[in-house]
């Protein structure tokens, strides 16, 4: 799973996240960050409303949470959705073992025309990077 950092990295660089049932997200308040909440429609479940999208928190006692703003949550892109929002840019997923056994895997993606290669031991991390990139690069 990305961080908390790299979720911010992407949305700064200009990801608009459109809550959509399986998405992971935290609400983007100080001390709230290790709370990964899914979007469900049997836990929580998108509102849309003319003032904004809210994330109804339904059946559970989280603090007595009933809804947070869409505004006010990050967007945790999982593995496969970083590598789709990548789309044709996405030239492959390399996986390397070093020493002690340690896995690394790259990610490489045409950015710019030219090939760049990110690592993580995370392949979900090497995606997010990667499309930080590319959308620096598209709006450069």
């Amino acid at each position: 799973m990305i961080t908390v950092e790299l979720a911010r990295a992407l949305r700064t660089a200009g990801l608009r996240w459109h809550p959509d049932t399986g998405d992971r997200f935290v609400i983007d308040k100080p001390g709230v960050y290790e709370d990964v909440y899914t979007v469900s429609e049997m836990t929580v479940e998108r509102h849309d409303h003319p003032t904004g999208v809210e994330l109804g928190f339904n059946g559970t006692t989280e603090w007595a949470l009933d809804s947070v703003a869409a505004a006010d949550s990050l967007w945790l892109p999982r593995e496969d959705q970083l590598r789709d929002l990548l789309g044709p840019a996405f030239v492959g997923l390399t996986r390397l073992v070093g020493q002690d056994d340690q896995v690394l895997w790259t990610v490489t993606a045409r950015i710019a025309g030219t090939d760049r290669t990110f690592a993580s031991a995370d392949p979900a991390v090497a995606y997010g990077e990667a499309l930080a990139a590319y959308i620096a690069a598209a709006l450069a």
